[in-house]
């Protein structure tokens, strides 16, 4: 069985990736302080603990935090929003960036950057800020949260018509997709991480390598 640590900085994900994954081992950490300590800055402090609890953890590791998730890939894990951004690279541009927390727009548009350039393509981002419907989510109103993001996207894709496809920045966002109304691509990172990371732990496997980060 394959064996996965995830680190959360929401209890609602340890749910959602034991349905993508049933089959494998996973270990779920959830640190929601992370999240609020990284809001204020993301200190020497902060850094090092979550590189310490990374590197100790057993298998590989998905971080499923945008917010952290720079350091966390620096430490070795696999962040949630790097195969979404793959994927956006692969449609093409122009890419509707949607985002609820203000700390999440630097690490998402340079991921997404980046994975245009690995492309060879100049990207083409475009930045829709939510910021305003993250209380509902940080109150536990998930469905009212999924439904304002929804409402939200299908009216400006009314207004930009010539978009290729919405990426949405944060794992905890990938419920609006079901209520957005239109024909363009909606990206969520939680589904699309969990087939890559399996598919790459399943692979390694099957080469007899060690399952580390």
């Amino acid at each position: 069985m394959t064996a996965l640590t995830l680190f959360h900085t929401a209890d609602v994900h340890v749910a959602t990736f034991d349905r993508l994954a049933p089959k494998a081992d996973l270990t779920h950490v959830v640190r929601p302080d992370w999240l609020e300590r990284a809001q204020g800055g993301m200190d020497t402090d902060l850094r090092q603990e979550i590189t310490q609890a990374i590197k100790a953890a057993p298998g590989a590791s998905l971080c499923t935090c945008t917010t952290i998730g720079a350091v966390a890939e620096e430490a070795g894990a696999t962040r949630i929003d790097w195969p979404m951004m793959q994927k956006a690279a692969e449609i093409g541009g122009p890419v509707m960036l949607a985002y609820c927390l203000e700390t999440t727009l630097a690490p998402s548009t340079a991921l997404l950057e980046r994975a245009f350039l690995d492309q060879g393509i100049s990207p083409e981002i475009r930045s829709l800020p939510l910021t305003g419907l993250w209380h509902h989510f940080a109150d536990g109103e998930s469905d009212r949260f999924h439904r304002q993001i929804a409402e939200w996207i299908t009216t400006s894709l009314t207004l930009v018509s010539d978009t290729k496809c919405v990426v949405l920045a944060q794992a905890s966002m990938a419920g609006a997709a079901q209520y957005i109304d239109s024909d363009v691509p909606v990206l969520t990172s939680p589904e699309i991480a969990a087939r890559a990371l399996l598919a790459n732990a399943y692979a390694r496997m099957s080469l007899g390598e060690p399952m580390t980060t």
